[in-house]
């Protein structure tokens, strides 16, 4: 049984009523599926989740002093490998409230409801679609276009890869249904070949991607930093919101 002061929250339902619907931290809670756990205290939501996007996640939410409290009785039971990741201005001012706590590294979480618009299907040449066995090209698209992509095909929690493909049927660009859970669609590695770059293949598989997931989870959402301000003006114009966000780590 938790130590946490607070209520633990054992459902998905109650993590959304507790947070007011918060896309960032429904997404966090993953459905509340196996080793995620979550409280609330006051104003304050923490959601613990374990191998989120290739990080053990303390995703935060609330008055600054009431999170560290969670923060503070939670964490021995977590251990070390959690990270915070929350609106910026917040975990900014818990790294001034919590011994230990890291720099906060500055970043975009970006999401959109389900009226995203919709691309053509279909995964032949000029078209979007899922891809199917496909996942070589894939690692050879992201090794040149995108080397520091979150994900890639194999790594738990990636889902399918939707993609364009040149009339040379060459595979030009991509994105990944990753780490997704039932109420939020989550998107990654998103990338185009250097060669094709400019002829906004990015924006057609992110369309493509944004509508499906729209379509099956109700919500899209992804990250990307900041100062890739191409890709933001993109998800934006797909109708994306931006959100200042930061991660963190944190002492014991």
């Amino acid at each position: 049984m938790a130590t946490v002061k607070g209520v633990e929250l054992r459902a998905a339902e109650e993590v959304a009523a507790a947070c007011d619907d918060d896309t960032l931290l429904v997404w966090a809670a993953q459905g509340m599926r196996g080793g995620v756990r979550a409280w609330a205290l006051g104003e304050a939501v923490a959601v613990a989740s374990p191998e989120l996007n290739r990080r053990d996640r303390l995703t935060v939410r609330g008055d600054a002093a009431q999170v560290a409290a969670v923060v503070g009785l939670a964490l021995p039971e977590l251990g070390p490998s959690y990270r915070l990741l929350g609106d910026r201005e917040l975990i900014v001012e818990l790294g001034e409230r919590l011994p230990g706590t890291g720099p906060a590294r500055p970043f975009e979480w970006m999401d959109t409801g389900p009226n995203a618009a919709r691309d053509a299907g279909g995964a032949g040449p000029g078209r979007v679609g899922w891809l199917e066995g496909a996942d070589e090209e894939v690692g050879v698209l992201l090794a040149g276009a995108s080397p520091s992509s979150w994900a890639v095909p194999g790594l738990p929690g990636v889902r399918r890869w939707a993609g364009l493909r040149a009339a040379d049927g060459e595979l030009v660009a991509t994105a990944a249904d990753a780490w997704s859970c039932p109420q939020v669609g989550f998107v990654a590695g998103v990338a185009t070949a250097a060669a094709h770059r400019g002829r906004g293949y990015a924006r057609r598989v992110c369309r493509f991607a944004f509508a499906a997931l729209a379509a099956e989870h109700g919500r899209v959402a992804l990250m990307v930093d900041t100062d890739n301000r191409a890709a933001i003006g993109v998800y934006e114009r797909l109708g994306m919101r931006g959100r200042p966000v930061a991660a963190a780590t944190v002492g014991q």
